[in-house]
């Protein structure tokens, strides 16, 4: 049976395509894809424009289903889906729209060292840092916590790891949320849950988790390259890890029993991975604060790995973080579902914005923003693969249209197995090093499936965010080291 989409898709202009909401009987709303054409070529070669599709049939959908440029094949949702949903309206909550690694995100450090001062030692930074930092599946951390502090990780989030001295106050200021969502409910969470999150605080994680030591090889916007003292040849580093096996056994307890939601309160959807529940449903609370707890996880999680990645540094360097100027930028979310106000027919609404593989991209002077960014907007940070590039880039005002969202990566083009089927590790890695990146990983298998031909090439994904004024380019790095799972 042939994978190619063969749906209806309008060009709305070089940017954006709709799929009209006469395609299938029951959509509530178009679908909006934010690509171009040669992006669309990859997007029909599998069945996510179809995805984008059945969001459409939530109830209490507002505007469109949307889809960034990175979208692929996913549970229910595909991965760069973004839909909003009016909880007045009968707005439900879907954990399939959140996804398995509730709260998988990114974080940036910038440092106040160049290329030159790290080309003799990224050998060695990779091997410390492969060697202090746990990766892989099931992996488990030195920083082990009590059950009794496990529920309270799952309350206070990152402030939990620099209350233990794991980080300072200016790392949460530059976290989203402050590293902490209100509400989390540590009852609404399964045993099965906190017995597989107990151990894995501190740790990576397996698939496309991984530490990235950079240099910045190009600058877009130099007035914001200076607000954020950032510069040509500067060594940057980025984590990419989730809430582990605690948010993917949450994700799994709801999706489970969400089902039986779709009779309760007679929902239609053409694809059962969608079962969700109204928002203000007791269903649906809980699950919002199951998620919450997921999401706080996973923010002590990237907090306790930048602070083993900072002390490696100070091994290697024989000088202190805070000397080697090893300061976060910004730490985003990209599997989350958040209620939000945003502006819905002139009026202001709380809505439910369930970002899958999708970044927030909230603008200059956006209330919710830390005082340091209300000038220049949120930092989005957008990771390519290990052969290419990552970007930075600031929220725009016309991403207002998106509910404020952005891409994510570059997003798949290739599945994990046939990358393993198709992929030679030994030729990958030798030509890996032929660009001078030094790669280590737990297993050869993950180097394959992580292969840059697995992936769309993000430079095109992140021209798309930035041509469609929904984010707006800052710098380019390119991997010098990178850790993997």
């Amino acid at each position: 049976m042939s994978n190619i989409w063969s749906g209806p898709i309008e060009k709305i202009d070089d940017y954006r395509w709709r799929i009209p909401k006469t395609y299938k009987p029951g959509m509530r709303v178009p679908g909006i894809i934010y690509c171009n054409e040669k992006l669309l070529k990859d997007i029909r070669n599998d069945k996510a424009a179809e995805q984008v599709a059945n969001v459409a049939f939530l109830p209490g959908i507002v505007n469109a289903s949307l889809a960034m440029p990175d979208i692929h094949w996913g549970y229910g949702f595909p991965i760069g889906g973004v839909a909003a949903t009016d909880p007045e309206e009968g707005g439900v909550i879907s954990p399939g729209g959140v996804g398995f690694d509730i709260n998988c995100g990114v974080r940036l450090l910038r440092t106040d060292l160049k290329y030159d001062d790290i080309k003799d030692k990224i050998s060695d930074l990779v091997y410390a840092l492969f060697n202090d930092i746990p990766s892989g599946v099931g992996s488990k951390g030195d920083i082990r916590v009590s059950v009794k502090e496990e529920k309270e990780i799952l309350i206070k989030g990152a402030r939990w790891a620099v209350e233990k001295g794991y980080g300072i106050e200016d790392d949460l200021d530059c976290t989203e949320e402050n590293g902490a969502m209100q509400g989390a409910d540590p009852l609404a969470v399964s045993e099965r849950a906190y017995e597989r999150g107990k151990a894995q605080s501190g740790t990576l994680g397996s698939g496309n988790h991984f530490l990235e030591i950079q240099v910045i090889d190009q600058l877009y916007n130099r007035d914001i390259c200076d607000e954020l003292n950032l510069d040509l040849g500067q060594v940057t580093i980025m984590i990419h890890s989730g809430s582990r096996g605690f948010g993917y056994q949450v994700c799994e307890d709801y999706t489970r029993s969400m089902v039986h939601c779709l009779n309760k309160y007679n929902i239609n959807l053409p694809d059962r991975q969608l079962a969700c529940a109204p928002v203000n449903s007791e269903e649906g609370k809980a699950y919002l604060g199951a998620m919450k707890c997921a999401a706080n996880y996973a923010w002590a999680n990237r907090q306790c790995l930048m602070y083993l990645t900072r002390k490696v540094f100070e091994k290697i360097f024989a000088m202190s973080w805070q000397k080697l100027g090893m300061f976060l930028i910004y730490d985003v979310a990209h599997n989350i579902a958040k209620i939000e106000k945003h502006l819905v027919d002139g009026k202001e609404k709380n809505l439910c914005v369930h970002r899958k593989g999708a970044t927030r991209a909230l603008p200059a002077g956006h209330p919710a923003l830390p005082s340091r960014y209300k000038k220049i907007g949120q930092p989005v940070i957008i990771p390519g693969d290990m052969g290419r590039n990552s970007y930075l880039l600031v929220g725009q005002d016309k991403a207002a249209e998106t509910f404020f969202s952005t891409c994510h990566g570059a997003g798949r083009l290739m599945s994990r197995s046939a990358a393993i089927r198709s992929i030679n590790p030994d030729t990958l890695l030798k030509e890996l090093e032929s660009k001078g990146i030094i790669v280590k990983a737990s297993g050869r298998g993950t180097i394959v499936e992580e292969a840059p031909q697995a992936y769309k090439d993000v430079n095109e994904v992140v021209n798309v965010v930035h041509n469609a004024g929904i984010s707006k380019r800052v710098c380019r790095m390119r991997p010098l080291g990178v850790i993997k799972g």
